[in-house]
Formats: C-alpha cells, structure tokens, sequence
C-alpha cells in the first residue's frame, strides 16, 4: 500500500471512529416543573447517600409545563403527575445568604426511569418578591442514570419557601440533559415525536 492511499485509510478510519462516537451518544432533553407534596414524601434512603449530611429533606411531584411557541413562556403549568422527586439539602444559615452555596442531591423518577444528581445551589436572594422567599440556582451532575444512559447535567431555577409565605410554592423550573446510547432522531422522528406531544397537550386542555 502506498503512503498516499495508506493516509487515506487512516483518515478515513478516524472519520469513521468519530461518527461512530457520534451517534452512539445521543442528547436528550427534559424540562419539568417540582413543586413540594404531602403526598410524596422524601425518601430518606436517597438522601442517606448523599455525600454529606443532610438536614433538609422535600420531597415533590413533578409536572410537565406547556410553552407558547412564540416566545417560550410557560402558559400552563401542568396538573398531572408524572413522577415524583426528592432533593436532600445541607443548610447552615438560616439567614439564606444571597451568594451561599449549598450541597444539594436530588433523585428524580421520571416515566424514563430514575435519575440522580449531585452539586450545588447558589442562593440568590431572600427578599424578593417579599422578605423571606428565597430564589436559588443550581447546578447538578448526574451521578446515577437508568440503563442506557452515559450521564449528564441537571440545573434548575427554584424557589423555597422555608416561612410558609402564602401564595408561594417550594419548587424548581428543572432542565435535565443528558446522554444516552442509541442512534440520534432524524427531523422527520423528531417532528412526528413533536406532533404526539401535541396531541397530548391538547387533550389535556
């Protein structure tokens, strides 16, 4: 074999590798709302492997929002439960310090499976819209996923209401992207997929 067509082979190996890569690692997003539920208490067992010690524990019901596809506001909050959620948090500060970080593990049962998440919240007020509502930011690694997964991230908008303020729920605006293996959804499975979401929705209303 020539060094010519020996350095084609090899480009054309690589190029083959990397699609391979590629495809075998296929992105899946998911955007749900938690809000906190009586109903579905905490699981201690989650929280007992957190990596550190807990001393807040919620558990929550997890829905799905609806969009406006002209700009992305949530015009529905959705009412049926999909899954359920617990998140184990260490606070040190009742005071809830805007900039405080804090450990934060969270598991989420999706109709997709179990997925856990291990990071931090970042505090980021405690008097808006009134005086002792607190708005945090947290970023996540998934540490533990259903088969078929690789991993991934998590992070959330969430609000926590520690005083029992009326009219304010504790709960997250939660994205969870994550990787998984399998073949990656042309446009045409990505629209039809698309259209059932539709469809559901719509029956919902």
């Amino acid at each position: 074999m020539s060094r010519r067509h020996g350095g084609v082979v090899t480009v054309l190996v690589m190029l083959a590798v990397a699609v391979a890569a590629e495809a075998s690692a296929g992105e899946v997003v998911y955007q749900f709302r938690t809000e906190e539920d009586p109903s579905t208490p905490p699981d201690r067992a989650v929280c007992a492997a957190a990596p550190f010690v807990t001393n807040v524990f919620l558990g929550a019901s997890v829905y799905v929002p609806l969009h406006s596809v002209r700009d992305g506001k949530v015009v529905y909050e959705g009412r049926r439960r999909v899954g359920t959620a617990t998140a184990c948090v260490r606070l040190t500060d009742p005071t809830f310090p805007p900039g405080q970080q804090v450990p934060f593990y969270a598991r989420f049962n999706l109709p997709d499976g179990s997925f856990t998440a291990s990071g931090t919240c970042t505090l980021v007020s405690n008097d808006v819209p009134e005086a002792g509502l607190v708005l945090a930011g947290c970023a996540l690694r998934l540490v533990d996923v259903p088969r078929g997964f690789v991993g991934g991230t998590v992070s959330s908008t969430s609000v926590f209401n520690p005083q029992r303020l009326p009219g304010y729920a504790t709960g997250s605006y939660y994205t969870l992207y994550a990787y998984r293996h399998g073949h990656r959804r042309d446009a045409r499975e990505e629209y039809e997929a698309w259209e059932a979401a539709e469809a559901e929705s719509r029956a919902e209303e």
